[in-house]
């Protein structure tokens, strides 16, 4: 076959191409336990992260983990886990929302009056550098969220929520600057991700 030939060009495309995609589905398979192990660790550190505990390496953080999560439960599609810092019980709240770009999502630590937050950690798919995806990459705004009141005494409402102004420091945040939009997607996600965890927040 003539190597300048049209047909020899499409067949060796047509090889290079399945020799490539038959390489990337090995490569795939045989590292997908390595991938699933990583994304479980992520997720830990990340509940973690909610509970103040930060700057652990992996084995670190896998022990951290094991020795403050007791249980967890799922609540609807979202999950619960029962936690225990310094001889403190906490709850940590599973939340999912939208951003300005894509999903955000993150975790709440709750301290035993099931109504004060004791920590946050939120993340996200595609939000804008120095920006939305200051929701992740500042932790000093995370920290923010710290003795935040989730309901107002006596009200089953959410009142934790993200504001351009703050009017309410009991319960509100400010806004992420510069990102308002990413900022009332946070703020939305908290409202909406916390309702199907009301019937055992107000279970004192």
């Amino acid at each position: 076959m003539k190597t300048n030939s049209n047909t020899y060009t499409i067949i060796y495309s047509v090889v290079l191409v399945v020799i490539v995609a038959f390489l990337l589905a090995f490569v795939s398979q045989a590292l997908k336990d390595r991938q699933d192990a990583n994304v479980k660790l992520d997720v830990k550190k990340q509940i973690l992260y909610s509970l103040n505990i930060r700057g652990l390496d992996d084995a670190a953080a896998e022990t951290k983990y094991s020795e403050v999560v007791k249980s967890e439960e799922n609540v609807g599609e979202q999950k619960l886990y029962i936690c225990e810092v310094d001889g403190a019980p906490k709850y940590v709240c599973t939340v999912k929302g939208m951003g300005l770009w894509g999903p955000v999502y993150g975790f709440i630590s709750i301290n035993e009056d099931k109504n004060t937050v004791y920590g946050a950690y939120f993340n996200h798919d595609s939000e804008t550098a120095g920006l939305g995806a200051e929701i992740k990459d500042s932790q000093a705004w995370q920290e923010k969220f710290q003795g935040k009141k989730i309901m107002k005494e006596g009200s089953s409402e959410i009142d934790l929520g993200v504001v351009k102004k703050v009017e309410n420091p009991e319960s509100e945040v400010d806004a992420v600057t510069g990102a308002t939009l990413t900022s009332n997607g946070v703020s939305q996600m908290l409202k909406e991700g916390l309702k199907p965890f009301m019937e055992i927040l107000k279970d004192k």
